[in-house]
């Protein structure tokens, strides 16, 4: 199987895809530009580049909305084009491994089953893994033994929380809080301090710049956005201090809610996690602020990984290359045909 297998991550903010023929990942970003609403514009990171810099004609989106697919037909489209960028026009021969959220319906699950036919697939296996046990694995941990693995993924729309043990979940949470909730707090604060409006990028920009445990953080950052009381543009130094403030209370949800799994967790495995510590991944995971909040609250290490936002992409490349992962990746309980 492995030989003609592709895996298949689809995130609110980017959409990564494995082949294991190339032993590449495609990383772009899940948006689509629409032109008049039926117009394909541009997709992938191009779309991303225009994106708050578009006339009203033009409209940027990602298909994808906390985890689920909210508007499928864009979403096809961006699938096929990803696809034909990694694969190529042989996507009929092909196998798919998909990662999707854990608490997501049957019927939410099926619209990642159809999207993959519509691509063509329809005479080929389609399997489905859940994205904390792909996370666990793409950072090296082997989840078949009977040890307990927290997993805590802070992906852009949604966090997931989750107990591992014995190749399955234990317990999960998931939360309606991720990387998009913390730039909105960020603007939020921008506006209130400052009397600033700024965008999303610029939010993004300043959490990365000053908040980020990859580099060595900047103490403040100059940024351009438009005054409130006169709507001219304006320069303004922001402190890390502030961008800190303003994603605490988002911060503080999640520490509540890894406290709570905690509390529920079994003593056996609550004693392997006492000995592991958290695993963090996702694209919002390296927060020094959030690292240190949970840290302290559970008085557990926080394990934080470099390219954490692949980490689900990289634990699909292990199930399909490594044969005692294999069964970690299952068929849909129904089959739909068509």
């Amino acid at each position: 199987m492995a030989g003609n297998t592709i895996g298949i991550d689809l995130g609110t903010n980017n959409i990564k895809i494995y082949n294991y023929a190339k032993k590449q990942v495609l990383n772009e970003k899940n948006m689509i530009a629409m032109e008049g609403g039926n117009t394909i514009y541009a997709t992938g990171d191009a779309a991303f580049d225009m994106f708050e810099r578009t006339p009203d004609a033009i409209k940027v989106s990602s298909p994808i909305n906390y985890g689920v697919i909210a508007d499928i037909d864009s979403m096809q489209i961006l699938l096929k084009k990803m696809l034909a960028k990694s694969v190529g026009h042989s996507i009929k021969s092909c196998n798919y491994i998909m990662s999707v959220p854990t608490d997501i319906t049957e019927v939410e699950k099926r619209a990642f089953f159809d999207l993959i036919l519509m691509t063509g697939a329809k005479e080929r296996k389609v399997l489905f893994v859940e994205k904390p046990i792909a996370d666990a694995l793409g950072v090296g941990l082997d989840v078949n033994h009977a040890q307990g693995i927290l997993v805590i993924d802070i992906g852009a729309d949604t966090t997931e929380i989750s107990v591992l043990s014995l190749g399955g979940i234990v317990l999960s949470k998931l939360l309606k809080q991720g990387g998009n909730q913390l730039d909105e707090s960020i603007i939020a604060m921008i506006k209130k301090e400052y009397n600033l409006n700024i965008g999303k990028k610029t939010a993004e920009l300043l959490k990365k710049e000053l908040c980020s445990l990859d580099a060595e953080p900047a103490q403040s950052m100059t940024i351009v956005g438009r005054h409130v009381m006169t709507g001219l543009p304006r320069e303004q130094e922001i402190s890390a201090d502030v961008v800190e403030r303003a994603m605490e209370e988002q911060f503080q949800l999640i520490v509540d809610a890894a406290k709570m799994i905690l509390e529920r967790t079994p003593p056996e495995l609550a004693s392997d996690i006492i000995d592991e510590g958290i695993y963090l991944m996702g694209g919002s995971s390296n927060l020094a602020k959030l690292v240190d909040m949970l840290s302290l609250a559970t008085e557990l290490e926080a394990n934080v990984y470099n390219n954490a936002d692949e980490s689900v992409i990289r634990g699909i490349e292990r199930i399909i290359a490594e044969k005692e992962f294999s069964k970690l990746a299952t068929e849909m309980k129904e089959k739909i045909y068509y």
